[in-house]
């Protein structure tokens, strides 16, 4: 609950760094991460407000996964995937089922998403998969780590006990995100399993995820109100140097 409270904290204190102009930024508050076990000492990581999206974000997330180059579709997906195949992908995701997150930036582009996948084999009731996405512009700030706390925290509110990582060898990135969590890992020539068995929900986790996606959720509309903003400033400052051309022009 002290978590909940200092992220919420966390983030009205940064609400009015949103109507900077782009590409001013300020740096972020820290904000507590949710620990998997209470062994887990980690360094709590940079303020990133991650919500919960819907259907009618499928459109950005296709655009957020065909900007991927070749090579990041290849580590993505596990094969080369062609704009038809993503286009599949993004048609097919069961938002009523998985649960899907994102992250957006000031323009309100998805720069990074992740997608929890939860079993519906009768016998792995309790399990779900991760996969992760980061826009190669927004490499190096540890988003695809705090998408899988954040999926973590969630898995376990829905009573998952085990969650898989299924990734190619080389995807070193994600390995690295899977060791950190403390998650069993284990190679088999090109491809790599991971599994990490999640402690059950409590209090503190259940207000947390509430407070967290309460949190992304106020941060996503600021966001807008600032693009509106700026836009509608563009629109009007546009006018004016049309007006102030077509002065100069009527006075030759």
């Amino acid at each position: 609950m002290v978590e909940a409270k200092a992220l919420l904290k966390a983030s009205l204190d940064a609400g009015r760094d949103f109507f900077r102009p782009p590409g001013r930024t300020a740096a972020a508050p820290p904000m507590a991460a949710e620990a998997v076990a209470d062994a887990d000492k980690r360094p709590a990581p940079v303020m990133v407000p991650i919500r919960s999206i819907g259907p009618s974000h499928r459109e950005r997330i296709t655009d957020h996964l065909l900007a991927l180059d070749p090579h990041d579709r290849y580590l993505r997906f596990g094969y080369a995937a062609n704009d038809e195949q993503i286009r599949r992908y993004t048609d097919s995701l069961h938002f009523e089922r998985d649960e899907i997150f994102g992250i957006y930036n000031r323009r309100l582009e998805l720069i990074a998403m992740a997608h929890l996948a939860f079993s519906t084999d009768p016998d792995c009731q309790s399990c779900a998969e991760f996969g992760v996405s980061v826009a190669k512009s927004a490499r190096g700030r540890g988003y695809g780590a705090r998408l899988f706390d954040r999926a973590v925290m969630h898995a376990r509110n829905e009573g998952v006990d085990l969650m898989f990582i299924h990734a190619l060898s080389e995807n070193t990135a994600m390995v690295k995100i899977a060791r950190g969590a403390g998650a069993t890992v284990e190679r088999d020539g090109s491809e790599t399993e991971a599994y990490l068995r999640l402690p059950p929900a409590t209090i503190d986790s259940r207000m947390s995820e509430l407070v967290e996606e309460q949190v992304a959720q106020t941060d996503y509309r600021l966001k807008v109100q600032a693009k509106q903003f700026w836009d509608f400033l563009s629109v009007v400052q546009e006018i004016r140097r049309g007006v102030r051309d077509a002065r100069d022009r009527t006075a030759r």
